[in-house]
């Protein structure tokens, strides 16, 4: 059957019910929203990773991170490549052992400086046990033959370097000369030489100032000695004690006694079996120091001033190579020294690292005592009592200080942020990257003073153990805030950093490559042909060839040391060579960028200065417009967990990041947090009782805070939480309304109110209690009282017109009752397995009283005395109408108060009185449960019968 054959009969009547319609718009309407949706996520992913950023800023949440830093993928082989073999030769020694001074200066100060200086930490001292000192020397042993290790290359390395330095000037006639040296400095490789001493100080330093580990390491000792006597007990085999022993005699004298770097100057350089003679080289001699001069006289014009980047390291270093000069050579140029010290006046200190601090008058008059008896001594106790001056007038210009920095960094951030926004045009791009080099090189030179400022100004005040004024304190953590501002304006525009570094280094190159062609074609010119002319064109030619590619360490590296050569015989003129100079040093600052600015602003050393953060807390409460800056002391704190991870005396050293964050947050909780809980409730509470008579809240007289500033606040991150200070101010207050509503449900309305007020005034979105505003009054739970029996018959009285317990006294408004219905809400309450715990406690409780009760009854001041007015009621009960008499009753009373009475004034019958009512009371109570339970009702009955039978026939007694 085709069913293409279908007659029109069999086709349904077509109508439209609009039903189609209908679904097409609902499917419309799903895919809308559908859109919206998904344009909303793109929107946030969009502005998660665009390059402006919020008050929340922290490395560790972007999602992609950029390396400015480059890295050179040839070896120094490869690079250095001339025709003059000589000269490839030299140029490799040199750089070589530049870039090795380069590798165990970053191992020491990522490792070995942050391992010494977290020794001991983490641990408080109330938790100290026996042991644990010796614990955490076990752990570090391993650290300090690292060390120790470490160390003995720093002294080969130092060794190598004199030797190549005097081996290329070499004094010694008859010696070959391996290429013209007249003329030719290596100042960068001195300036190597130099960085590699203050490694030496600065660890010597570290352990001069540190107790603990000098403690630590006596008890170690002794707990070896004990070992030593009873090597059987301790499973350890004493073969291996002794080699042990020698070891640890080794590294305190080589770490321990704070020599390293009196050891390094004191080593014999002179070789004789590799011809190389050092002591006796007076070219050499006199080569090293004229560098110290050269470096010296170029480091001193730039301390203090504005341009200043790192010559305060530098000067450390310069201290070393005299002192390793004197020690070489045995002459000292009284000159220099001289000079070396009156520096101190103008730089008192210096810090090397962390919270250590080196004072230069001390080291040189010290490592070099020939030259200071040389000296006059007043003028080295100037130096000293110069210090105290310079603190004073530091204390004194520091307020001011700040407020200068804070408008040129705040001046910077904004022409950063209107230069970095505009396209560059491409017919002034030349003058746009410069403008911008400028700038870079600008907020670099703003952090370095900063951070000197500070460093210096904190590490002075606690070395010389000298208090520092709040005002002081607050000036100090405001230029923390500024430092890392410094860092937030270059992290927030990396993008538009890492693009123009780029080109500015290339711009840079090309300036270089200009010059250093200009003098290549005067040297080509010259048709004088000599080796030391031939040494300059070598020198030029790969210095151009080095500057062709990328702007590595190395490749710069090389570069230096090969004008230290190509700038001999005049081949460049003065007017050529200072601006190569200042390219090269621009170059070498905008190729390190991220780096100098990462390492200028790191605070870490805030770790050893935690003590100033609760008076910054303190001023932030009081002054709460600028709120958001807490952001930025956060991530001042954050600098210190980095360094936290290199701590080696704990088997652990999330327990030391467990123990600073745990001492931050309740700092903050402490001089933050609950302060404005407290006042935020205090305000919502005096503005909702506004009726009643407060003190004046005006606030044109007593001042106001508005604390809602901190509600606009952004979650600070720290450590694996964020610090939500709204959350944490809307839970405080939940909770308290709801709790203290639970208590008294009459003031759900001013609890409302209050929330109300909190939502209009701070923005505080509470959660309703949903608790009801009035409950049916259920009474105390019989169940309680039978478990305090002895509460309830001291605390109620029974009020017998309307069969009511009713409470003695209250510290409240309101007295408790307790009747029937009480018991019968309770019965429905727990049920009526309740009765055997009620009757249980009720005899026992009885049981208690009637031994109370039998005690005074059978007493014999008491018994003779009943005995005595029964035999007088019975011969007399026919005359008194079986009354006993009032007076007979007023003479017994003040009989039984002849025998005593309590404190509070009580006579033995009043207790008796009240001993017989707790009794009747806890009778009456246990009746009025029972008179829900049929089944004991009768035999409980007949007790209480046979109770009252007796309690009856005693007070008639007693009456």
């Amino acid at each position: 059957m085709a069913v293409d054959s279908l007659s029109p009969d069999w086709e349904f009547d077509r109508f439209d019910d609009g039903s189609q319609k209908i679904h097409t718009e609902v499917q419309v309407k799903n895919y809308e929203k559908f859109l919206e949706e998904y344009t909303a996520q793109l929107q946030g992913i969009e502005e998660a990773l665009d390059d402006s950023v919020g008050d929340v800023w922290d490395f560790t949440l972007d999602p992609i991170a950029l390396k400015l830093l480059p890295y050179e993928q040839s070896s120094l082989l490869e690079l250095i490549k001339t025709d003059n073999k000589v000269l490839n030769k030299v140029i490799t020694v040199y750089a070589a052992l530049c870039c090795e001074v380069k590798k165990l200066k970053y191992e020491a100060e990522t490792k070995f400086y942050n391992g010494l200086l977290y020794y001991g930490e983490g641990v408080s001292d109330t938790s100290v046990v026996e042991g644990e000192s010796q614990i955490q020397m076990g752990h570090f042993i391993s650290f300090l033959q690292e060390l120790s290790c470490f160390v003995s290359r720093c002294f080969e390395v130092v060794v190598n370097m004199v030797h190549q330095l005097a081996a290329l000037y070499n004094s010694n006639k008859s010696a070959t000369k391996i290429i013209e040296s007249t003329g030719v400095h290596f100042q960068t490789v001195y300036e190597h030489l130099g960085e590699l001493l203050v490694l030496l100080i600065t660890l010597d330093e570290i352990m001069e100032n540190h107790a603990t580990l000098k403690d630590h390491w006596k008890m170690y000792k002794r707990l070896l000695k004990s070992v030593h006597h009873n090597p059987a007990k301790f499973a350890i085999p004493e073969e291996k004690l002794k080699p042990f022993e020698k070891l640890l005699l080794k590294l305190e004298g080589q770490l321990l006694d704070s020599m390293i770097f009196q050891a390094c100057v004191e080593q014999r350089f002179d070789d004789p079996g590799e011809g190389v003679s050092v002591s006796k080289n007076s070219a050499f001699a006199e080569e090293f120091a004229y560098n110290i001069r050269t470096i010296f006289a170029n480091v001193e014009s730039k301390l203090g001033e504005p341009s200043e980047i790192d010559q305060r390291d530098k000067y450390t270093g310069i201290c070393g190579l005299f002192v390793l000069h004197f020690h070489i050579f045995r002459t000292v140029d009284k000159k220099i020294y001289k000079s070396l010290l009156d520096v101190c006046k103008k730089v008192p200190a210096v810090t090397l690292a962390a919270n250590i601090i080196w004072f230069p008058d001390t080291f040189l008059t010290s490592k070099v005592p020939a030259a200071a008896k040389l000296m006059d001594k007043k003028s080295i106790q100037s130096i000293r009592s110069s210090r105290d001056a310079f603190l004073q007038q530091k204390a004194q210009t520091l307020m001011k200080d700040m407020q200068s920095y804070y408008i040129f960094v705040t001046s910077w951030m904004m022409k950063m942020e209107s230069i970095l926004s505009k396209e560059p045009k491409p017919d002034k791009l030349s003058e746009d990257l410069s403008n911008r080099c400028n700038i870079f090189v600008q907020g670099v030179l703003y952090a370095y003073s900063i951070s000197t400022i500070i460093k210096t100004t904190m590490n002075m005040y606690m070395s010389m153990q000298r208090p520092m004024t709040k005002t002081s304190v607050k000036a100090l953590c405001r230029l923390v805030e500024l430092l890392k501002a410094v860092e937030h304006t270059f992290h927030r525009r990396s993008l538009v950093v890492a693009d123009s570094v780029s080109h500015i280094t290339q711009q840079l190159q090309s300036q270089a490559l200009a010059s250093i062609s200009t003098a290549k074609k005067r040297v080509i010119s010259d048709k004088k042909y000599s080796e030391q002319r031939l040494d300059v064109l070598s020198a030029l030619v790969l210095a151009e060839n080095t500057l062709n590619g990328p702007s590595t360490k190395e490749r710069r590296l090389i570069v230096c040391l090969a004008l230290s050569v190509g700038t001999q015989m005049k081949t460049f003129k003065d007017e050529e060579l200072l601006p190569l100079q200042l390219v090269l040093k621009k170059l070498d600052l905008i190729s390190e960028l991220r780096e100098r600015v990462r390492v200028q602003c790191d605070c870490s050393f805030l770790y050893w200065h935690r003590t100033v953060f609760p008076i910054y807390l303190d001023d932030l409460y009081e002054n709460a417009v600028d709120a958001s800056r807490i952001h930025y002391m956060f991530s001042a704190l954050r600098d210190c967990v980095p360094t936290m991870l290199h701590a080696k005396h704990m088997e652990s050293c999330d327990q030391l990041l467990e123990c600073y964050d745990t001492e931050i947050m309740e700092i903050l909780n402490v001089h933050l947090l609950d302060k404005l809980c407290k006042e935020i409730e205090k305000d919502l509470r005096l503005s909702v009782h506004t009726h009643l008579k407060l003190d004046d809240r005006n606030p044109f007289k007593v001042g106001m805070k508005d604390l809602a500033h901190f509600f606009s606040l952004k979650p600070i991150r720290f450590f694996n939480r964020f610090i939500d200070i709204k959350a944490y101010v809307t839970h405080y207050l939940d909770k308290t309304f709801y709790n203290l509503t639970t208590v008294a449900l009459h003031d759900w309305a001013t609890y409302s109110e209050m929330r109300n007020l909190a939502t209009q005034r701070y923005g505080l979105v509470m959660t309703e209690a949903h608790l009801p505003s009035q409950t049916l009054e259920q009474g105390l739970d019989v169940l309680e009282i039978m478990r305090n029996i002895h509460v309830f018959v001291s605390r109620y009285l029974y009020n017998l017109n309307n069969q009511i317990f009713i409470e003695r006294t209250s510290n409240n408004k309101h007295l408790n009752t307790i009747n029937i219905c009480h018991i019968a809400n309770s019965i429905r309450t727990h049920g009526t397995g309740i009765m055997n715990t009620t009757v249980n406690f009720t005899y026992q409780f009885l049981r208690k009283k009637f031994y109370i009760f039998s005690q005074f009854m059978y007493d014999e001041h008491i018994k003779s005395r009943l005995i005595k007015d029964i035999r007088f009621f019975r011969e007399t009960k026919d005359q008194t109408d079986q009354k006993y008499p009032f007076e007979r009753a007023e003479k017994f009373n003040r009989g039984i108060r002849k025998l005593g009475l309590t404190p509070d004034g009580q006579s033995y019958l009043d207790q008796y009185r009240q001993l017989i009512s707790q009794i009747g009371k806890v009778c009456l109570q246990c009746d009025g449960l029972c008179a829900h339970d049929s089944v004991r009702r009768a035999a409980l009955l007949q007790q209480r019968y046979q109770v009252k039978h007796h309690l009856l026939l005693l007070h008639t007694k007693i009456i």
